[in-house]
């Protein structure tokens, strides 16, 4: 009798086990995925500039849909190294994969206030970026309203007058329960072709509590000037 309890027992744990390490694969976090994204930086007039950017974000290199981003905002440079900006963020997101741990399929309009500086030693160009953020997020069965802070620190150096690297590294504080919200480490190489084009093909590894994500990067940066002051 207690043979078989026994054996009854580890058939139940070795069923429960694999259901587990099956729910697990379903996370995303042992597959390969990929941000395709566009920046823009359109100036309108000596001061001000509009940022335009568009992401597109999957799970796996070309298929299973994340994330759609779409951010816009308002620039007022205060000098060359130094920019304030006050936009507005929609975000789409598929929870599928379970990218973002406790979430599900969710719809957020976002409002953000950021600060840029900007400083050069000798080769490498450093760029602090300041971000505050409002998250009006819906989901299926809730409404609510978050907000947190973001810290991006940038380093780029050039290898000659086209090509360059570029690392950051930028963390996420929530401004309620839980505080940590992630962490982002990036290194691309960039190609600079024409003075307002360049592109950047890099590695994103997405740090959240507990789990961790492996994202290849390729971005488009295409800045036009508008301006009638030059």
């Amino acid at each position: 009798m207690k043979l078989l309890m026994f054996r009854k027992n580890t058939v139940l744990i070795i069923l429960s086990l694999t259901a587990l390490y099956s729910s697990a694969q379903e996370t995303g976090e042992d597959k390969w995925g990929a941000w395709y994204m566009y920046f823009g930086t359109n100036r309108i007039t000596n001061k001000l500039s509009i940022h335009s950017e568009a992401q597109f974000r999957f799970y796996e290199v070309t298929s299973s849909f994340n994330q759609l981003l779409l951010r816009t905002g308002l620039n007022y440079h205060i000098n060359d190294n130094a920019i304030a900006t006050i936009g507005y963020g929609y975000i789409n997101t598929d929870g599928s994969f379970e990218d973002i741990p406790g979430e599900e399929n969710t719809e957020e309009h976002r409002i953000f206030e950021q600060f840029i500086l900007k400083n050069t030693v000798n080769k490498f160009k450093f760029e602090h970026r300041y971000r505050l953020e409002q998250r009006f997020i819906s989901t299926q069965v809730d409404n609510f309203t978050e907000h947190r802070v973001r810290y991006r620190l940038q380093l780029t150096y050039p290898i000659n007058e086209q090509w360059f690297l570029n690392v950051y590294d930028e963390v996420f504080i929530n401004l309620q329960e839980p505080i940590f919200g992630q962490n982002r480490l990036y290194g691309a190489i960039g190609y600079q072709a024409k003075p307002n084009l360049s592109f950047q093909l890099g590695y994103l590894k997405n740090h959240f509590t507990g789990i961790n994500f492996d994202r290849l990067q390729l971005g488009v940066f295409f800045n036009t000037d508008f301006s009638k002051e030059k």
